[in-house]
């Protein structure tokens, strides 16, 4: 496990998830602009492409173009309106994702102050599932975990039992 080296429970769990199934120094495209676990898998290794900033519902030339054999996106597709045709446009033989969960006694999350930091979509697993295999992914290992947070009252509590996010690793189906 991980939880030595990264400060979040997320990164620790995505990152043991990422290496047993991918090795470095593989390359990967992760969708999104450079971020904290980005820089992680560079630091491990990993030769990390990110897409520029573009919004990827308009613009998936980078998807068509490149040549990584990994594709990672951590956390992005709710971020999107139409992640089926970004999921059909990635050209990578795998596929490591991370989706935050809907959650039942809290909305959908909506940044005050910024206004692209909003969440279009939160799935059930089910849901992200069906998605991926219509858009011709096969879902070879899943998992999903909580995101506890350090404060009290009820929702707090829910949130230390409840799963929140849900990662899996794919391959493109022949």
């Amino acid at each position: 496990m991980y939880e030595k080296h990264y400060p979040e429970k997320r990164f620790n769990i995505t990152m043991e998830f990422l290496k047993s199934h991918a090795h470095s120094p593989s390359t990967i495209l992760d969708l999104g602009v450079e971020n904290p676990f980005s820089k992680l898998m560079t630091a491990e290794g990993f030769s990390v492409e990110n897409t520029k900033g573009q919004d990827l519902d308009v613009d998936r030339n980078q998807l068509f173009s490149s040549s990584a054999k990994i594709t990672t996106a951590f956390e992005i597709f709710e971020h999107l309106l139409s992640p089926l045709e970004i999921l059909k446009s990635v050209q990578s033989e795998h596929l490591f994702a991370s989706v935050p969960l809907k959650l039942w006694f809290s909305k959908a999350y909506q940044s005050k102050t910024d206004p692209w930091d909003r969440h279009y979509h939160e799935f059930e697993t089910w849901q992200f599932n069906w998605l991926l295999k219509k858009a011709g992914w096969e879902i070879i290992e899943a998992k999903t975990f909580t995101h506890p947070v350090r404060k009290i009252g009820f929702r707090p509590l829910l949130r230390l039992i409840t799963p929140r996010y849900y990662l899996v690793y794919c391959q493109r189906k022949s």
